[in-house]
Parts: C-alpha cells; sequence; structure tokens
C-alpha cells in the first residue's frame, strides 16, 4: 500500500496520471499488503478506486490484506469498503499448536541445530501470538544453546525465554480472562461464576473458559473451579463450542481476535 500511495505522489507531482494508469490497470494480479494505509489519503483512494474497478472489469484477480475486517477500516471510502466486502474475506489466525511444533522442528532443523519435540512442545504452548514471535522465540533458544554451550533442553527453553514467560505469567490470568470479558460483554464479573443462564450471561461465560483454555497453562478442572466450581466436562463443552464456532462465524472470530489481543498487552 505505501508503494502505491508513492506513487500517487510521483504521478501526482509530474501530473503523469497515464503512468500510474498503465502501470496498474493491465496487471493479471494485484497484491496490496496492510490496505489501511491508504486511510485519509483520497488521491491514493480515488486511484486505487479506479485501478480496482479496471481490473475488475478484466477479470483479474486482487488479494488484499489489513489488519481489520473491511467494516473496521476507518477514513476508507465507502465506495472501496464495500467492494472489499464484496470478495471473500478470510481470517488469518495463528497456527495451531501442532502446526506452531511443526515449523520450530523445521526451521531449527534448516539452522542445523535440531530441536527435541518435547522443547518444542513447551515453546509452542508459550509462544501462540503469530509466525513471527515463534521464530523469534527459536532465535533466543538456538542462541543461548549457542554460546552457553548446552544441549537444547526444555530447561535451557525456559531460561532463555524467561522474560517472555515472565510477561504472559504476570498479565494473563484467568482472573485477568474473566475481568476483560465481562467488561467487552458489559455483563458483571460475578455473573462468571454465577449459576445464572440466561444467553446474554451464558455466552461471555463460555468464550471466558475458552479463553482461559487456549490463554493459560490451567486444566479444564482448575478453571471449572475458577468459574464456580464447575464440572470440567462444562468447560470441555465451552471450549469445543466456542473454537468450533469461530470457524464459522465471522462476527465471533472477530471479537475473539480483540479479546485476545487485549489480553496479551
Amino acid at each position: 500500500a505505501e508503494q502505491f500511495i508513492s506513487d500517487v505522489v510521483k504521478n501526482y507531482q509530474r501530473k503523469t496520471f497515464d503512468e500510474l494508469k498503465a502501470k496498474y490497470h493491465q496487471l493479471d494480479l494485484l497484491l496490496i499488503d496492510d490496505v489501511q494505509f491508504f486511510a485519509g489519503k483520497e488521491r491514493s483512494q480515488e486511484e486505487f478506486f479506479n485501478a480496482f474497478e479496471a481490473l475488475l472489469a478484466k477479470r483479474a484477480h486482487i488479494i488484499m490484506t489489513s489488519d481489520t475486517y473491511p467494516k473496521g477500516l476507518a477514513d476508507i471510502d465507502e465506495r472501496l469498503t464495500s467492494r472489499f466486502d464484496a470478495g471473500l474475506t478470510v481470517a488469518i489466525e495463528p497456527p495451531e499448536l501442532e502446526m506452531r511444533v511443526a515449523i520450530l522442528m523445521k526451521k531449527s532443523e534448516v539452522e542445523g541445530a535440531p530441536m527435541p519435540e518435547d522443547v518444542a512442545f513447551f515453546v509452542a504452548k508459550n509462544v501462540r501470538a503469530n509466525v513471527r514471535e515463534l521464530e523469534g522465540a527459536l532465535r533466543k533458544v538456538l542462541a543461548y544453546a549457542k554460546f552457553s554451550h548446552k544441549d537444547i533442553t526444555i530447561n535451557l527453553a525456559r531460561e532463555a525465554l524467561k522474560d517472555l514467560l515472565s510477561i504472559q505469567n504476570r498479565q494473563i490470568s484467568v482472573e485477568n480472562i474473566q475481568k476483560t470479558v465481562a467488561d467487552f460483554y458489559k455483563i458483571k464479573i460475578a455473573d462468571m461464576y454465577s449459576k445464572k443462564r440466561p444467553a446474554s450471561i451464558a455466552r461471555p461465560r463460555q468464550i471466558a473458559m475458552y479463553l482461559a483454555k487456549e490463554l493459560t497453562q490451567k486444566s479444564l478442572p482448575e478453571i471449572g473451579e475458577l468459574f464456580g466450581g464447575r464440572d470440567h466436562t462444562t468447560v470441555l463443552h465451552a471450549v469445543r463450542k466456542i473454537g468450533g464456532e469461530r470457524q464459522k462465524n465471522t462476527e465471533l472470530n472477530q471479537q475473539l481476535h480483540v479479546l485476545e489481543q487485549t489480553l496479551k498487552g
């Protein structure tokens, strides 16, 4: 997106908009990263709209990424966001645990220092945000092992990542999750422990249980205990239900994404 904006500015100064059209209107495929950077830049939005329409007319492919859903884009012309919404919108989620483990083992192998599977599981369970953070954690562990002349073990990984682990342990607790979810859905924290079952309370409670399982190291029985002494099967049901719905419900997925980012600070 920044490159497109730069091209618009350059051609605007030179009054050579035919060059801009020649560059962008004849493409077979346009890949635009960080669409949110168009916010507030009216001329760039106008030129992007023209390019979008030209490419659409010739049935070219347009693939865009942004840090939010089309409806959440601020200071972007409604003509653009409505067209973005007309396409297929897909949330790119952080990889699941098994995939994170596979990524760590593959990348460590490429680095010439294979990581044992148990260590990969330990790191993957504690680094959940995205692949970049996963790679950063891997580099820390490999560097620590190299400079201390030690084998890669769970204890070594724990030592290498102690700053990261202490931040996580300090910031994300079940209590913090309950408060954050209660504030988000405008219910009382006490409702998290109560036996009340109306949907306006039961739904946020299930979401909080799901996040507790995803973002903490607590077991199902431990989570149940912190939610008013509920049975672990109740927690498991909530985790499976919200996890399953997340794959199909775009609005729920976006709410969970906001909650996760809030909790991770």
